[in-house]
């Protein structure tokens, strides 16, 4: 066939693809082999309009085009249905643009045997996977540019994150490290918004009462928390729950409400701190290993590129949508919100930049990123103290 032919005809997507199965899969061991996927429906699709359209039988030219069946490592537990959603829209938006024939199966945290749900980018790396779905602030031990792919403290909202990856170079200077690091290729497939800031056992009103606390808290936020006197862990999303019940952490943060009563965090914990000054506006990645990247058609990369665009912005979606219903219940139940002080986000702020600017002396890598990614959060926070600021200023003031 001729490419011009294979590029018309591969890039005919379907419209519509059966829901990924929220139930717990069988475990897999090592990444699957291609294998053909399910054919192209010919049943009436639904169309933007609501009307309905009848897809024509398969050409030739489709059956011929390539099937693959990947897994995909996660780093969430399939109870959130929000997070590891993510990975499940993700994956079947890639099998509706493909015709069917690009199947990629979400697994689990800690289901894709060898590899935890905090070694995604390990399964990835290694083989061990085709790709994975995570939060790149997992692996700062491996390098600290990593976190920028999720969120540094005191860093972008959601919409300033997305401007910096999509529009202000962030992603191609991320993506260049990540091929030369890891021979890994990633695209941002999630948001969840501006966190919360924590459950712990007690009040927390000045840096002096972070110390000694043992807290989860992972990537440069557990850095600067460690810089203030906390002993900090990592822990996938699953374990949380347990350790804070047992009083293996004094606290530990996850996401927001709706994630947060998910695991019954409230359950071990009394008092719930905002804002989630590490987190303020976090991305997600989907993470390929360059080797099978390179094994796909073109037109199926394209599908990959924007099936990530699309779980990116669906999830914060989710999120926004559903966050506060969660907060009413937890106010119900009794859960006391706090408010970090002045004091407390001051001597972090201070903390966190110090910790930058450490980095960047050290590491050629992370001042190259860091030197951009600062000047861009200078002119975005111009504008929006410009515009949003102000109108936010109003009319959060008269919400009790």
């Amino acid at each position: 066939m001729k490419r011009r032919e294979f590029l018309k005809v591969a890039t005919v997507g379907a419209v519509g693809a059966a829901a990924v199965a929220c139930s717990t899969p069988a475990p897999v061991t090592q990444a699957q082999p291609t294998a053909a996927a399910a054919q192209p429906t010919t049943a009436a699709q639904p169309t933007a309009a609501g009307g309905a359209v009848t897809s024509a039988p398969p050409t030739a030219a489709q059956a011929q085009a390539p099937s693959f069946n990947w897994q995909m490592a996660t780093s969430w537990p399939v109870s959130l249905d929000t997070i590891f959603g993510g990975a499940q829209i993700f994956a079947e938006r890639v099998l509706a643009l493909t015709d069917g024939k690009f199947k990629i199966t979400p697994r689990a945290a800690g289901e894709v045997a060898g590899f935890s749900g905090t070694q995604v980018l390990d399964a990835v790396q290694q083989g061990g996977v085709e790709m994975g779905h995570t939060a790149s602030y997992y692996y700062v031990g491996k390098s600290n540019v990593t976190a920028f792919g999720t969120a540094l403290p005191f860093g972008f909202l959601a919409n300033q994150q997305n401007a910096w990856l999509y529009d202000g170079g962030g992603l191609k200077l991320l993506q260049d490290f990540y091929a030369k690091k890891f021979g890994i290729i990633q695209f941002p497939a999630g948001n969840t918004g501006a966190q919360m800031g924590g459950w712990f056992r007690k009040e927390i009103n000045t840096p002096a009462d972070l110390k000694g606390l043992k807290m989860r808290i992972p990537g440069l936020g557990g850095q600067t928390m460690a810089k203030l006197g906390v002993t900090v862990q990592t822990l996938a999303g699953g374990e949380i729950f347990q350790a804070l019940q047992t009083g293996a952490v004094d606290a530990a943060e996850w996401v927001g409400p709706y994630d947060d009563e998910k695991l019954g965090l409230h359950k071990a914990t009394k008092y719930y701190y905002a804002p989630g000054w590490w987190e303020p506006g976090p991305s997600l990645e989907v993470q390929v290993n360059l080797a099978k990247w390179a094994t796909l058609p073109k037109v199926y990369q394209e599908a990959v590129r924007s099936a990530a665009y699309e779980a990116n912005l669906g999830m914060l979606a989710r999120y926004d949508s559903r966050n506060n219903e969660a907060l009413g219940k937890l106010k119900a139940g009794g859960v006391e919100f706090r408010a970090y002080s002045k004091e407390i986000l001051t001597a972090a702020e201070t903390e966190a930049f110090k910790l930058y600017d450490g980095y960047a002396a050290a590491d050629p890598d992370f001042k190259a990123i860091y030197d951009q990614w600062k000047q861009f959060r200078a002119g975005v926070y111009a504008w929006n103290k410009t515009n949003e600021f102000a109108f936010s200023t109003h009319v959060y003031s008269s919400i009790k």
